[in-house]
């Protein structure tokens, strides 16, 4: 018989100590280490665990049969997913609350629920009446979508088995408890367990799993960090609540790049997709204004044209301000410092804000010739062009290096009417087929200024 084993864990980071601490030894928490009970597993010859054997197959004979992919009907959605919906994995969810994370599975399950199939939605959060009212407020109400308001893994697991679902969501993860566990919901053990006979259910079955996970303060999903290497995708969905634009991220995917990226806009019948957010988010731009210039980002294979702006003010403090929205702050740092020694702009005596439009994160090195162009548009008080994309690395000696992927970035502004790109040298020379937009190549960021200004 197995004998139960009584340690005390911590909520925070998993750490397992046999006695009880005031301070978790490993990430430093306070009173952050609860009782559990664990059973020990029984134990073979030589102290090793029993369990099913496995033989060795050769690679050779592995079969390469591609995976059948369901689509969602929401593109975004599945653009993020590596192209759909691949039976037997697991996916994981998380986002701020309020974000949208349930009203987008809401609206993914309708869609699938008239493909036909069975859609089995599980809330331990809300009523059925609360997601009826949801739903016909996003007008999906669909009579093919299974609504179950659930606690317990052992009630769920045994309603999967009568209604063998094709597609299942658990909303959320944190508040799904197992009886043979005698800790609190939402505890290590709890979310381990749970989340462990879940993805062995969707391997065994064949059923697409969706996990919906809460985030710390810090913008993790809470739980062991073992979660996330137990289901096959992370995705976290990201934005400003008071921003209309929602940017739903790949972080894991067994199944697909890493790179790619959906964007929504939340309106009052739900999330819809935003096909060309390029043109979006440069809809309100100010035209001849100092301090704003056009930047090319990828996202996987997607060029987003953004709008960065900069604000250079002299300031009254000892230490001037550098406030970065968007981008790494180190890097608009690193940038000020190669203005002031290549270029001779004193800029130590100003307050530098830089702000990506539209609550954009980039974070590529090809946007520096834009944080650099509309730092030094804001100082001298000199508009940009407003048909002018600029992007391209910049390195501490004041030189422009090439990038990736300069061609896609060139055939986007030319798709949005822009007439002109300032580039790496490097890039131009290989993209002199290209006759619209103009396509400018500069080696330094003392070309840059001739060009510009």
């Amino acid at each position: 018989m197995p004998k139960e084993k009584i340690v005390y864990a911590c909520q925070s980071c998993g750490f397992q100590s046999p006695r009880w601490l005031g301070k978790c030894p490993d990430c430093g928490q306070w009173n952050s280490l609860v009782e559990e009970r664990t059973e020990s597993l029984p134990r073979g010859r030589g102290g090793i665990a029993t369990g099913t054997q496995s033989h060795p197959t050769s690679i050779a004979e592995i079969s390469m049969a591609e995976e059948r992919r369901t689509a969602s009907g929401i593109g975004e959605f599945d653009r993020v997913l590596g192209g759909g919906l691949v039976p037997g994995s697991v996916i994981l969810i998380g986002g701020d609350p309020g974000i949208g994370k349930s009203t987008l599975l809401l609206q993914a399950f309708a869609a699938l629920s008239q493909k036909p199939l069975t859609c089995l939605y599980i809330s331990g959060e809300e009523s059925e009446r609360q997601i009826k009212m949801r739903a016909e407020r996003l007008r999906t109400d669909s009579p093919g979508l299974l609504i179950l308001c659930e606690t317990s893994l052992e009630g769920i697991l045994e309603q999967v088995k009568k209604i063998k679902p094709s597609v299942l969501v658990i909303d959320s993860i944190q508040t799904i408890f197992s009886s043979s566990i005698p800790s609190a919901p939402g505890s290590i053990g709890q979310v381990r367990e749970c989340a462990g006979a879940l993805v062995v259910l969707a391997k065994k079955s064949g059923v697409v799993v969706f996990l919906v996970g809460h985030v710390t303060k810090d913008g993790a999903i809470a739980g062991p960090r073992i979660l996330e290497h137990m289901v096959d995708t992370v995705l976290y969905f990201e934005g400003e609540r008071d921003h209309q634009f929602r940017i739903l991220r790949a972080v894991k995917n067994r199944f697909g790049s890493t790179n790619e990226i959906g964007v929504f806009e939340m309106g009052e019948t739900g999330l819809s997709e935003v096909s060309n957010p390029s043109e979006i988010f440069l809809m309100e731009r100010p035209l001849q204004v100092p301090g704003s210039v056009v930047v090319c980002s990828m996202e996987g294979t997607r060029p987003i044209l953004v709008e960065l702006q900069a604000l250079v003010s002299p300031s009254f403090l000892a230490v001037p301000r550098r406030t970065a929205i968007g981008v790494d702050h180190n890097r608009v740092a690193l940038l000020v410092a190669v203005l002031e020694k290549k270029m001779g702009i004193k800029l130590f005596n100003q307050d530098i804000f830089v702000n990506v439009a539209g609550g954009v994160h980039v974070d590529e090195p090809a946007v520096d010739l834009g944080i650099i162009a509309a730092a030094t548009s804001s100082y001298q008080e000199k508009a940009i062009e407003a048909k002018t994309v600029v992007f391209g690395e910049v390195g501490l000696a004041g030189e422009i290096r090439g990038i990736s992927q300069a061609e896609a970035r060139v055939k986007e502004a030319g798709k949005l009417g822009f007439k002109r790109c300032i580039l790496p040298l490097s890039n131009s020379r290989q993209l002199s087929h290209i006759k619209s937009p103009e396509v400018i190549g500069v080696g330094s960021i003392q070309e840059c200024w001739q060009v510009l200004f």
